[in-house]
Order: C-alpha cells, then structure tokens, then sequence
C-alpha cells in the first residue's frame, strides 16, 4: 500500500503554464478585500485596550510627530514599529479631509494586508502547482481564526503577511526581494527573526545569495532601529522589560498551558482556533519523518514551506521557554504559520498522490481544515454583528464604555496628568489627556524596570541590557500624577466621579476619579 504523505513531491522548480498567471491571484486579494471590509465592520466597534495603544501611537504620529502614546511623553512601547508607522501614514492621508481618523486608517490596512495576503497564497499556490482552492483556505483559515479578529488593531493580520511574503520571494530565489521582506518582517515583530533564520537556511536559493539578502534586510530594518537606538534611547522596545515573566498576572498560565486556559473558557472555539496549526504540526512531523527514512531524496516539500511550519513551531518553543503570558494575540504567529503549511504541506500531497487511497487520505485532511474553518466563521458571528465584545477578550470593560469614561476623564482633569489603572489604550485614545503607566511614561521604566533589571541581571544579560540603553537618558523622572484612575469590581460609590462599566469578561465593575494629594 502506498504512503502518499510520506511520498517526496514532483518536480516543480518550474511552475506550470497558466493562460493569465494575475487573474487568480488579483481575485483572491479582492476578495480579500471585501471580506477584510466585512470583517472590520464586524469587529471596529470592539476593538482591545491594546489595539488603542497601536492607536494612539498612530494619531500622535500623525498629528503631533512624535512617536508616544500621550502627546509631550516620548514612549517606545510600541512592539509592532511598522503597524505604527503604517497607521501613522494612513491617518496623515486621513487628514487631507478631516482632523485625522486613526480607526479609518486602521479600516484601510486591514483591507491592504489582507490583499496582500490573498495574492501572495495565490502566487504560492502557482509556484507550487496547486490549484486555486489552496489558496482560499488558507487565506479564510488565517482572517477568520476568532484569535486574529479579537485582537484587530494589533500586528496580528501583518504577521501572516509578512511571513508569506517571505515563502514566495524563497520560493522564486529573489534574494534580494526576500532580505527586503525579512526587514519587513523584523518591523513587524523583532520575533519574527526566528520565521527569517529558518526560511533562509531551509532555501537553498537563499544561501546562495546570502549577501544579497543580507542587503535586502539591512536596507529596510537597519533605519528604523538605528533610530530608535539613537534617538529613542532603546533598541528593542521598553515593552522587552514590562512584558517578560508576566505569567503569574493571567492565573498562573504560561505560554505552554495558554491553550488549555483557552480551552475550559470554550472548548470547541479553541480547537476551530487552534485545530488547523494542530494539524500543521502533523503534517510537519510526517515530512520531516519522511527526510529522515530516506535523506537521499528531496524534502518531501520545497524548504521555504517546510520552513513554514518549522518556524511557526520553533516560535511557539521559544515562547514557552521565555515563560511568558498566554495574551491570545501572541499565538497568532504560530497558529496562522502552521495553518498556511497544513494547506499547502495538503495541497502538495494532493497533486502528487498516486492513488485513490491517498486521495481520500488528504481530502479527507482538506475537509478537516475545511470543517475548522466553518466552524471558526460560526464562532466569530454566534455572538450577534456586530461585535459588541470579541470572543476572546478580557479588558475591564468594553470599548463603548472605556470610550464614555475617557472623554468624561479628559473634561475632568484637562491638562492635570492622570495615573492609569492598569488598562490604558481605549482611555489614553478619548480622554486625550495625559494618562500615565509605564507605557507611556519612561520615567516609571526607569524607575520600576530598568534600573531594578539591570542591578539584578548577571553577565552577558547585564551588559546587553546597557548596550541596548546606551543612548537613553537615565535621569528621566516620572510624572507626577494629579489623579488616580481607579478600578473596582462591582457598582461605584456613585456621583460626577465614579462611572459603571460592563466586560463581558468581568461582568459589572467601575471606575473611580481620585484626587491625589501634591508632591
């Protein structure tokens, strides 16, 4: 009996003849398009506390020049550089016909991204010889997992994008055009390094035009993080220090048990989530079988997309070890890797299957995904359009009630700075005051991360740390606060002060204005 998904591949170094070789991949982006337009209808009015950071740091870019959360507080809390700059750019367009509207700008990147995405799977899918129906899994796999939509705002559409770009300039050997991408990528999520090592090192067009790349890369990310080094005081972002070993703060799940925190909130949401990523990981494990019983042939698939799936599993390794927190926005990067390889892994299999049997094996594999997907379309719309809460969220209260208390924040407190509560996105984005935690104030950094960090950390750690700030300004202070913003479960004591909130993650709770005491 024939193993057809233990059997190497054809020989497809050069893509099959197609009459129009745009026409598919222009209708998958359009239809990206449209469903990223429907899709952002669905989920703008609900959008996370940390999306309205993204947003914040875009209007001030915009409007202000300055890369901060706050207006007059330089911050560089931004993990996500070019989702800042790109909504940055965009909400500056928004201004040629109004005061600048960072949540339109964030409409029309999500349609671009999403486009992008849909033509780069198209393109993929030629290259490798597959027919078009690949292609529009694996794009409906990625832009309607309930992980990525409940953390729109975020890098989470520009991470698949980035990596797929990756795969297909690999794929073709442009070099050049690759090391581009991968400065993309880097812009993207400094973590997305591990999906540009992998991708180049399983390419052999790659390594033979490692210099190339090399340029590519430099070329696009060297500038930015040469200014943020130099001007910003920091390299890597400040969240480096605020984010790391933050476990503890989500129940005591890590990275590693996240899935299984996922799982007993709603089971059957978390495997159409999860599912496709779980299948990739098989698929992964069976060609690498595959090389290993018989390494005198070729790869079962071609290196960039084996690499696909190996990145996107040695991502989430390298998370587990960082012991960091299971925020859902982080298992985008391995969830939606691993989904595009199980389409593509499937989709070869499919067209060099040699006999019925291993037909029915991968369309019966085709169909799971295909059933994943449906079911991941069921739990994004169960809960009512459009979205009033997205499924899988936990802020203190929902994006209509944070916006209703920042406005009356900001006509309270005017110009007098205001000590966040912990959640500070939504409310910096309305109140448009000067609201303070450490990811707007580097003063707090200063005081509660770096300088604690540093005393504590051992060699090299210590030494990297100082190279990492050795153009940052240590004499910075806090801000002193006028104001404590303050949240409780429950309903408030009442009166101009006080404002009831509702999550659908924490019920009932409120916020409470308090006047602090001078110096």
């Amino acid at each position: 009996m024939s193993t057809g998904l233990l059997n190497p591949p054809l020989d497809r170094s050069t893509p099959p003849p197609v009459a129009n070789s745009y026409r598919a991949p222009a209708i998958l982006a359009a239809s990206g398009a449209v469903a990223a337009a429907v899709l952002f209808w669905v989920v703008s009015g609900s959008l996370t506390d940390d999306a309205y950071i993204s947003l914040s740091a875009a209007r001030n870019l915009a409007v202000h020049g300055e890369w901060a959360i706050v207006h007059g507080l330089t911050a560089n809390t931004s993990t996500s550089p070019l989702n800042v700059l790109a909504l940055g750019a965009l909400t500056l367009l928004t201004r040629l016909w109004g005061p600048g509207d960072p949540l339109l700008a964030l409409g029309i990147l999500n349609v671009a991204v999403t486009a992008l995405l849909g033509w780069v799977l198209a393109r993929i899918g030629r290259r490798l010889g597959l027919g078009p129906f690949w292609a529009v899994l694996g794009g409906a796999l990625v832009v309607f997992n309930p992980f990525v939509l409940s953390a729109v705002g975020l890098e989470v559409l520009l991470i698949p994008a980035a990596v797929a770009v990756m795969v297909w300039f690999a794929l073709d050997g442009r070099a050049t055009w690759f090391g581009a991408a991968a400065g993309m990528a880097a812009l993207v999520r400094l973590d997305l390094l591990v999906f540009v090592l992998v991708i180049a090192a399983l390419s052999p067009a790659i390594r033979g035009q490692v210099r190339q790349a090399l340029g590519g890369f430099a070329a696009i990310a060297a500038p930015w993080y040469l200014f943020s080094w130099l001007i910003l005081g920091s390299a890597l972002p400040d969240t480096f220090l605020i984010k790391q070993g933050q476990a503890s703060d989500v129940g005591g799940y890590n990275y590693l048990t996240g899935p299984v925190m996922y799982f007993e909130s709603n089971p059957w949401r978390t495997v159409a989530a999860f599912g496709p990523a779980a299948l990739g990981l098989v698929l992964l494990l069976l060609a690498l079988f595959s090389y290993a019983r018989h390494r005198t042939r070729p790869l079962p698939v071609p290196g960039a997309v084996l690499a696909l799936g190996l990145s996107g599993a040695l991502y989430y390794g390298a998370y587990v070890v960082l012991d960091t927190v299971p925020y859902h926005w982080y298992y985008v990067a391995p969830a939606t890797t691993l989904a595009m390889f199980a389409v593509l892994a499937a989709g070869i299999y499919w067209t060099t299957s040699r006999d019925t049997t291993d037909r029915a094996a991968v369309g019966a594999l085709a169909g799971a995904l295909a059933v994943l997907g449906a079911g991941a379309v069921y739990f994004d719309v169960e809960g009512g359009l459009p979205w009033e809460a997205p499924p899988i969220f936990g802020n203190w209260a929902s994006a209509h009630d944070y916006e209703r208390v920042g406005r009356a924040v900001g006509t309270l407190v005017g110009d007098a700075p205001v000590r966040s509560p912990g959640e500070i996105g939504t409310l910096a984005y309305f109140c448009e005051c000067v609201i303070v935690d450490e990811f707007s104030d580097r003063g707090l950094v200063v005081e509660d991360r770096l300088v604690p960090r540093l005393a504590e950390a051992s060699e090299p750690a210590r030494t990297l740390l100082r190279a990492n700030y050795a153009f940052f300004d240590y004499r910075l202070a806090p801000v002193d606060p006028a104001f404590d913003l303050r949240y409780g479960e429950g309903r408030g004591p009442g009166g101009p002060m006080s404002w009831e909130v509702f999550s659908a993650a924490r019920g009932v709770g409120h916020f409470t204005l308090v006047p602090l005491a001078a110096g």
